[in-house]
Formats: C-alpha cells, sequence, structure tokens
C-alpha cells in the first residue's frame, strides 16, 4: 500500500516541477531575446517598445515618443505583436471619435418657477 501511495504523490510533483522548469526556460529565453525595436508588455500591464537592450539585468522601454524608462528584464512578460498593438489603438481612436460627437445637455435652472 506504502508505494503505491508514494507513486500517487510522487508523479504529480514531477511533472509539475517539470512544467515549472519549462515556463523558466521559455521566459529566460525570451528575456535574453529582447532587442531594440521590440514592441512589449511588462506584468503590469504596460505596452512599450525597447529602446535599449545593452543591459544584463535591466531594459530600457519607450512608453511614448520622447518617454523611456528603466525596467528590470524580468518584468517582461511577452513580446507583441504589431497587429494587437494596432487593435487597441483602433479602439482608442473609435472611443475619442464617439467622445467628441456626445451631445451636452444643457445645465438645469433649479430657481426657475413653473
Amino acid at each position: 500500500m506504502f508505494p503505491l501511495l508514494l507513486v500517487l504523490l510522487a508523479v504529480p510533483l514531477f511533472l509539475s516541477a517539470r512544467k515549472q522548469k519549462r515556463a523558466m526556460a521559455e521566459q529566460q529565453s525570451l528575456q535574453n531575446s529582447l532587442e531594440p525595436g521590440d514592441k512589449v508588455m511588462t506584468t503590469s500591464g504596460l505596452y512599450g517598445t525597447v529602446a535599449d537592450a545593452s543591459h544584463d539585468t535591466t531594459i530600457d522601454i519607450e512608453i511614448s515618443e520622447g518617454v523611456v524608462t528603466r525596467w528590470l528584464r524580468a518584468a517582461i512578460r511577452e513580446k507583441v505583436a504589431d497587429t494587437d498593438e494596432a487593435v487597441v489603438e483602433e479602439k482608442a481612436d473609435e472611443a475619442e471619435a464617439e467622445a467628441t460627437t456626445a451631445q451636452v445637455a444643457e445645465p438645469l435652472d433649479h430657481n426657475a418657477k413653473k
């Protein structure tokens, strides 16, 4: 009975350790492959473009034109395809267009008698 119990506990632990090790290796290879011009997303959800990747532990990301911030390489979650950013920009443009065409009601006059 004890060997069966040992096997039932050891197999899931072994498989979960392999999965975690594989995920860490993929993340490490992503962080090492970053080059200037790559579009990335950080773990906090910030989108930007890699400006300088020459440091070992940090990376400079341009988050807006002329605004460059320094991040730990470990904070990079994934590379983002250009199409994803275009979709985000399209939605922002649509929201802006809707906001500019909105009509504003006249203010209420509470002192007026009926």
